[in-house]
């Protein structure tokens, strides 16, 4: 049986049709998650909802508790996870408005909790991590978009950025050298961690601005939420089509 939770991120604290039903306060080995988590249906699909910066909108990208999130949402249940991450766009088809569903990704974070297995409790491994997201799960987000009609480009790799700042223009040119497609600051540690619990796992991505440097307009976060704004509900109803499918 396929369980799947939606994690949320900036601007999506709340998800377009869903209705929560009942909420779940989690006591983790790791402390507590983000938010309550909340099992509802997005339009008469069942599924789980968490907001990964907080309701409201309070945890900053490095201060998530990432391990907390996923042992929450497996113990809950949860066998996937579709991440939904907004995005500034460094390749020349990642403009703003664009939605994308990456296949590899790079990391820059530092300092972050990134893995259960520290040597601790649970031990040591080293996990595979070859291909950071889950295939079957990307593929069946891309037939989603198809049967809701929603435009979104298939590949790319995301740069994992520690922020909270937005990027220097050289730190956007070094991204792009090193082949970079997108740049946000939440996908990692949370699809390694993903991994290592053996949850199938694939990033959303909702472009909301050029990168540092590749635009003549300042960044703002007015035009950012706009943009997600406007996509929200593209993405809600993609992501009906893919419960759809399970």
């Amino acid at each position: 049986m396929t369980t799947t939770a939606i994690i949320g991120g900036t601007g999506l604290n709340q998800l377009p049709g869903f209705t929560p039903l009942q909420e779940f306060t989690a006591d983790t080995p790791w402390g507590a998650p983000s938010h309550p988590i909340q099992a509802g249906k997005l339009n008469e699909c069942q599924a789980y909802f968490l907001a990964r910066h907080g309701v409201p909108h309070r945890l900053p990208p490095h201060l998530i508790n990432y391990r907390a999130n996923l042992w929450a949402l497996r113990e809950l249940g949860v066998t996937q996870v579709v991440a939904v991450n907004a995005v500034g766009g460094i390749s020349a088809p990642m403009g703003p408005g664009i939605l994308s569903v990456p296949d590899q990704l790079i990391d820059y974070t530092w300092g972050r909790q990134h893995t259960f297995y520290d040597g601790g409790e649970l031990g040591l491994e080293h996990i595979e991590f070859t291909q950071p997201y889950s295939h079957r799960v990307r593929e069946c987000l891309l037939q989603a978009a198809l049967d809701a009609g929603v435009e979104c480009l298939d590949g790319g790799v995301y740069a994992a950025t520690q922020g909270p700042r937005l990027e220097t223009a050289a730190e956007i040119r070094r991204l792009a050298q090193d082949g970079c497609d997108v740049v946000g600051m939440t996908g990692m540690p949370e699809a390694a961690l993903a991994a290592e619990l053996g949850l199938d796992y694939a990033a959303l991505c909702i472009v909301v601005n050029w990168g540092a440097g590749l635009d003549t307009q300042p960044i703002t976060e007015a035009a950012m939420h706009e943009i997600l704004q406007q996509q929200a509900v593209n993405v809600s109803g993609w992501l009906q089509r893919f419960l759809l499918r399970q």
